[in-house]
């Protein structure tokens, strides 16, 4: 982690370690692909084995109250933000143009403001993201993540609009 200042602007620098981020998606039962870009790593992410879709839903639909009481993980759908995360999410299409179910593609940043704080105000570090991520990803497949609002992620499991 080194802090950057470029005139009256910080910027707060991860350096994550590609191998960590690729064995951390694999303990999480998924297969990835990663792209290491100057300012974020971009996880190609989907699931072979699994029939149901992943557990990403419309926190608005009355019929998945249950699941959004549950949550830990909650999704901006007018920005595909995982809030209060250094995380953005979006979907991913097959060759059809069908929404895939069974994977998406999110986006690590590299770069945050030095006034960014996680939740609970803990202090930021790569191995504090490399936890947060396991825990997304966990949370994909087997908790929920709540999708709030807007056009641009949509929800892959439950009732959700057409």
């Amino acid at each position: 982690m080194q802090l950057l200042q470029a005139g009256p602007h910080q910027l707060v620098l991860l350096e994550y370690d590609l191998e960590a981020l690729t064995s951390l998606s694999q303990q999480a039962n998924f297969l990835v692909e990663l792209q290491d870009t100057p300012r974020a790593v971009i996880f190609d992410l989907w699931t072979q084995e699994r029939e149901a879709p992943l557990l990403l839903f419309d926190a608005a639909e009355p019929a998945n109250l249950g699941w959004f009481s549950r949550c830990q993980f909650y999704i901006d759908g007018a920005t595909g933000q995982v809030l209060q995360t250094p995380i953005s999410i979006g979907n991913k299409r097959d060759r059809g143009g069908a929404l895939s179910l069974h994977s998406v593609r999110l986006r690590l940043a590299k770069e945050l403001s030095p006034n960014f704080r996680l939740p609970g105000k803990q202090a930021l570090s790569e191995q504090v993201v490399y936890g947060l991520l396991f825990n997304f990803l966990q949370a994909l497949q087997q908790v929920g993540v709540a999708v709030c609002g807007g056009p641009v992620f949509v929800p892959l499991s439950g009732r959700r609009e057409r």
